[in-house]
């Protein structure tokens, strides 16, 4: 899971560094696309936890 995690971190930041030389713009504002992946990884991890609770 760390892999995936880090190898995550490492893409988007090779991405934000090319997008910021070559001056494209953010395809999603950074706040509300950073409030998004929270969302997804909160989501994603509240599917377990819940199914743990109700199994027990």
């Amino acid at each position: 899971m760390w892999g995936s995690m880090l190898l995550a971190l490492a893409t988007g930041l090779i991405i934000g560094v090319i997008f910021q030389s070559l001056k494209i713009p953010s395809p999603a504002p950074p706040f509300l696309g950073l409030l998004g992946l929270l969302g997804m990884f909160l989501g994603q991890n509240a599917v377990p936890w819940i199914k743990t609770l109700l199994n027990h």
